[in-house]
């Protein structure tokens, strides 16, 4: 069977100043500028003819996290036949990309409420690279492979997973789910695109770090489009191939191998990033040569499932009885932060917390035999149900996803999962699909988000990941009830009940603006107030205007710049590894923007310059350029 594919990638970089960041929660930690740009890339695919009935997306993002309203509102930017069911958006789990782009309130408690401005960026980018991806559906080879990754992951809630069953922990005698999947599309016999799925938390950047960044598998992208296939990302077409690399069961693995946070492979976070993304890229291009042909029909289905109140059949639950899913609730160690990756708030610790696990056990579950059967023995703290009757917290209609590109399915969960969670998940559509094991993956962090997905031996530990499991211990057979619906209607040609979608909550936007922009005294926008070069490293500090006057998607707050041939060349923007873009405030109204240039290895000599972009409220755009400086 042929197939067609199409790739595309966008900017979907938001508010890089005083913006709170989404993953840990932390109200401090406020977007400052740039490290690296968030991007969304997207792969369509079509069987024989690009308006055929069978045709699927992926788009994966530089996101933290990724909302009911972004999936809708792309959705309905796409032409006629894109729908939920066969257009998949998921995450990469970034820690340090800026937040405010959901409509349920709890994930945007460190913004200030809704940021427009970020939700246009994050949808505009989304929907161009889903566009171009369409655009550039073209007759394709697919093929697969698959391969370990060690060195590269932790399990950092082993009390948890020491307590699943043995026939489970065997399958994963280091408690690390190595497994990689490498969908390869290329034409002619040339690499055009890639997606490379492997289970690691993005959180090599820790939660001191300010500067937005697409963390370690935003760099294992970079490495291969940039560096190694030399990508311009400003330029208006790309030449060079569009790679992904995409998350599976990522809920227990930590990419911090020492179990401390920026801890492991070294003590540097910026090193760990860069390790832990080139261990994937190298993962994924070794993957190459071992790819075999991927044929076989494109097929999909979704569902919406109740969590709050679902009936689970005894088949799923494992003590041969019935269950219910519970209402929403946090639990005290879900306050407490997985401690390998950053703590949460004091007061709370994984697994007991005595004052809390005493209160639930002698007084809520004593009331409610029906809360201690779904949530016990989890020590209640944020009862998110209760709450989302006065204002949508969290969602609670989910969707459930099945994609099949030939021999590769991709069970789309909007939560976290645990590598056990993910297995049983992964067995219950391999065994109806007949499909081999290592082909069923789990595509965590698609199509919205629920927080965390342990198995019931798990959640009994109250880890950071049970305490973190919202509708209880019951969650995770609930969901495989409803992967065995999907496979079993994909298998036998059938639709499925699509069930009924959580209607979109009103958002309630951040009110606050900043103040007018105004120059330094005795200053224009863009002078440059400081410029030296220590070593590698070329820093200038310029007169700024405020980043979120325009976001510049697509384009860059600065450049480094060759001259060549009587002109100037761009080198380098903010979306490179060797640049830093930071942001401060020096008063009310004024600011400075600071450039900085780590000079690769291997640079060619010559003279080079560094440029800031900005734009003013008062007198629109503007630019500060350094001094002529060499490179020898």
């Amino acid at each position: 069977m042929s197939h067609l594919a199409g790739r595309g990638i966008a900017d979907i970089t938001g508010e890089a100043a005083e913006c709170g960041m989404l993953g840990y929660g932390k109200a401090g930690q406020r977007t400052t500028g740039i490290r690296t740009r968030l991007r969304a890339r997207a792969f369509a695919f079509a069987e024989g003819t690009a308006d055929a009935d069978r045709r699927l997306m992926t788009v994966v993002c530089d996101l933290p996290l990724v909302s009911g309203g972004l999936v809708q509102e792309v959705v309905r930017r796409l032409p006629a036949g894109w729908t939920e069911s066969n257009v998949m958006i998921t995450a990469t789990h970034t820690h340090c990309g800026p937040g405010g782009y959901f409509h349920h309130a709890l994930y945007n408690s460190n913004t200030g409420g809704f940021r427009p401005k970020t939700y246009a960026a994050i949808v505009d980018g989304i929907t161009e690279a889903a566009l171009a991806a369409l655009a550039d559906l073209a007759p394709a080879e697919l093929s697969l492979a698959h391969g370990e990754l060690h060195d590269t992951s932790v399990n950092r809630s082993r009390r948890a997973f020491d307590r699943n069953p043995e026939h489970d922990r065997a399958y994963f005698p280091k408690a690390i789910d190595p497994h990689t999947t490498l969908l390869c599309i290329a034409r002619d016999g040339e690499l055009a695109g890639a997606v490379h799925w492997f289970p690691v938390h993005n959180t090599s950047m820790t939660n001191t770090n300010t500067l937005i960044s697409s963390d370690n598998k935003g760099y294992a992208a970079y490495k291969w489009e940039r560096l190694d296939h030399g990508a311009d990302y400003l330029a208006p077409e790309q030449s060079a191939p569009v790679t992904a690399f995409a998350q599976t069961n990522a809920g227990d693995m930590s990419p911090n191998l020492n179990l401390r946070p920026g801890s492991g492979p070294t003590e540097d976070e910026y090193e760990n990033t860069r390790i832990t993304g080139t261990r994937q890229q190298e993962s994924a291009t070794g993957l190459l040569a071992a790819a075999t042909p991927l044929t076989g029909p494109l097929d999909h289905r979704i569902t919406h499932l109740d969590l709050s109140g679902t009936e689970v059949g005894p088949e799923f639950t494992g003590d041969g009885r019935a269950h219910r899913t519970g209402a929403p609730v946090g639990g005290a160690a879900a306050l407490a932060g997985a401690w390998a990756d950053g703590k949460g708030f004091a007061g709370f610790r994984e697994g007991r917390n005595p004052l809390w696990d005493a209160l639930s056990q002698r007084v809520i579950y004593a009331l409610s035999p029906a809360l201690r059967d779904a949530h016990s023995p989890k020590a209640l703290v944020l009862p998110a149900g209760p709450l989302n009757r006065l204002r949508p917290m969290v969602q609670e209609r989910v969707p459930v996803q099945l994609l099949r590109i030939g021999r590769l399915y991709l069970i789309g969960i909007p939560g976290e999962v645990t590598i056990v969670a993910g297995l049983r998940l992964r067995r219950t559509v391999a065994g109806i699909v007949g499909a081999c094991l290592k082909e069923v993956l789990v595509a965590s962090y698609s199509n919205g988000y629920f927080h965390y997905v342990t198995t019931p031996e798990e959640y009994d530990a109250q880890e950071y990941e049970g305490g973190s499991t919202l509708f209880g211990r019951w969650q995770l057979p609930a969901l495989c009830q409803t992967a065995a619906v999907l496979a079993t209607a994909m298998r036998d040609g059938r639709p499925v009940h699509r069930g009924t979608p959580e209607p979109l909550p009103t958002a309630r936007p951040n009110r606050r603006t900043p103040a007018p922009d105004e120059p330094h005294p005795g200053r224009a926008y863009g002078d440059v107030l400081s410029f030296a070069r220590i070593g590698g490293h070329v820093t200038a500090s310029f007169v700024a205007a405020h980043p979120n006057n325009d976001l510049r998607r697509g384009d860059t707050y600065l450049a480094v710049e060759r001259e060549v041939g009587g002109g100037w060349t761009r080198i380098a923007d903010d979306g490179d590894w060797s640049t830093t873009f930071r942001w401060s405030r020096t008063g009310r109204t004024t600011s400075t923007a600071t450039v900085t240039w780590t000079v690769p290895d291997r640079t060619a000599p010559g003279a080079y310059r560094l440029r800031y972009f900005g734009n003013s409220t008062d007198r629109g755009a503007f630019t500060g350029t350094t001094e002529v400086f060499d490179v020898r």
